[in-house]
This record gives structure tokens, C-alpha cells and sequence, in this order.
């Protein structure tokens, strides 16, 4: 299965983020890719959670999602939004991994589980959860050519994630992101590397990357990486499109070379 990974630059105005999407994909899908897969918040990188709030919409009403639909309908494609910032039910944000089929239809919908809330030594305290709606549920979803298991972003820091998708028959690993620059220097490919070395899995991330409106900046560094830990793609901090082979024998491979996963036990702890 040819892959395409889809580096952005999202902007705090949803219309130019469709307009620069809609480019990348095309010429995603022109590379002949049979799944493409956008960053984490493709459709707003919106740092002001009360602007967020006024300007995102409904999954239903969400202009990146209805072009999308089209995308993958014209091209025929599986079009992966690695993640939108919609309403949910609740009043809060869903950081939501949404997929299309070649038929332009919703085939998984996946809410970002892991959160990211810290108390620092300074006395700093940030809370993900307060504006973001968690999800309650992981989802392997079947492809013809591979089964995917959905992540995002802070997702990677949690092997047991990756280690129940891949014992349920995950092949690949998806890790739309928008990774800050220094957490992404110290550690986007060690963990990245790591998930798909423990799994056995081809481990796909398409990023934000540069600075963005307002002055944040995001790492970039959209990579494919196989399940032995060869990185056999990577991007640089500037939008563009990058593309590789994903091959369900190499999982095979090297789960049968490292077979982790079988070798795995339940075990008590004993404190002392």
C-alpha cells in the first residue's frame, strides 16, 4: 500500500486551512497513494481556547470534513483527517481522528484518549481536559490492504495503547501530531521509534510543522517508520507531501523475529 503523509502549517482561519489542505492532498493523491493522512487539528492550530470555542463548529457543519468527503469520493482514496477540533456533546472541544473511505463516508471516528494536563514546579498548572473532551475508545479499523490502529499526538507516550492495538491485529500505527519543538527534539523519534520496534508495526505520523500565527511553532518531522524501526520517510518543518510502501509481510517479519507480543505475561507487583 503506497502512503502519503500530509505536513501543514494550520492557521487560526479554517478556510485557508481547507484551501491549503485541499492542495496537499491533491498532490498526495497525484503521487498515487491509496491513504493519505493530514497533522492532528487540521481544520484550526487556534492557542486562544476561548476564540476556539466561538470559531469551531459541529462535526456535521465542519467545512474541512465536508471537503474532505469530497476528497476521498473524487480520488477514491482512504483520506485519514488525522484530527479536527469540533464541538462535542458535552460543550467541550473533541480532538477527533476522523476517516473517509473511498465513497466519501465516515468509516471510524476516533476522540483522542490521553490528555495532557501538568502541574509544573513553578507553580504552572495546564489542563488539556478542561477543553478537551476525552475519548473513552480505542479503534482498529481494516483496510484492504492493512489494519490501522488510530492515535493522536500525546497518544505515543502511552505504549499500552499501541501494545493493545497491535495484540488485537493492528499492522499500522497512525500518530497525527502537533508536537512543540523542544519536546520534539528531545523525543519525537526515540517514541515514535519505540512504538513501532515494541509493536512490530509500520508507525505513520503526519505533523505540523514551522511557526504558525500568533508565534508558536510545532516540530514537524512527518515520518513513516517499519516495524523494525527503519525510518523510510521524513519531512522537514516546511508543509509538503511525503510518501512511502507500507507491506504487511514486513509485520509479519518481525514479529516473528522479535516475537514480543507472544512472549507477553500477565504478572503481580510486589511492593517491598
Amino acid at each position: 500500500m503506497k502512503v502519503a503523509l500530509v505536513q501543514m502549517r494550520s492557521s487560526r482561519e479554517p478556510a485557508r486551512n481547507v484551501r491549503d489542505a485541499e492542495a496537499l492532498v491533491r498532490e498526495a493523491a497525484a503521487t498515487g497513494a491509496a491513504y493519505v493522512l493530514t497533522p492532528e487539528v487540521s481544520n484550526i492550530f487556534e492557542p486562544d481556547k476561548a476564540r476556539l470555542r466561538a470559531v469551531i463548529r459541529s462535526e456535521t457543519d465542519d467545512p474541512l470534513v465536508a471537503k474532505f468527503s469530497d476528497l476521498a469520493k473524487e480520488f477514491g482514496i482512504h483520506l485519514h483527517a488525522g484530527s479536527v477540533a469540533v464541538k462535542a456533546a458535552d460543550g467541550r472541544i473533541a480532538n477527533r481522528s476522523l476517516l473517509f473511505g473511498p465513497d466519501g463516508k465516515v468509516m471510524a471516528r476516533y476522540d483522542k484518549i490521553h490528555l495532557f494536563d501538568i502541574d509544573l514546579p513553578n507553580g504552572e498548572s495546564y489542563r488539556e481536559s478542561a477543553t478537551y473532551a476525552p475519548g473513552e475508545e480505542a479503534v482498529l479499523v481494516q483496510l484492504p490492504e492493512a489494519r490501522l490502529g488510530l492515535c493522536i499526538c500525546y497518544d505515543v507516550r502511552f505504549p499500552r495503547l499501541a501494545n493493545a492495538y497491535a495484540a488485537a491485529g493492528a499492522e499500522v500505527l497512525t500518530y497525527p501530531a502537533a508536537f512543540t519543538v523542544p519536546t520534539g527534539e528531545a523525543h519525537w523519534h526515540v517514541l515514535l521509534r519505540a512504538r513501532a520496534i515494541e509493536t512490530g508495526s509500520f508507525v505513520l505520523s503526519a505533523a505540523q510543522g514551522g511557526e504558525h500565527d500568533g508565534g508558536k511553532a510545532t516540530y514537524g518531522h512527518s515520518i513513516a517508520i517499519t516495524p523494525w524501526g527503519e525510518v523510510i520517510a521524513e519531512a522537514g518543518t516546511e508543509p509538503c507531501v511525503i510518501t512511502a510502501e507500507v507491506n504487511p509481510a514486513e509485520v509479519a517479519l518481525a514479529r516473528q523475529r522479535i516475537p514480543a507480543l507472544r512472549n507477553a505475561r500477565d504478572f503481580t507487583l510486589k511492593s517491598i
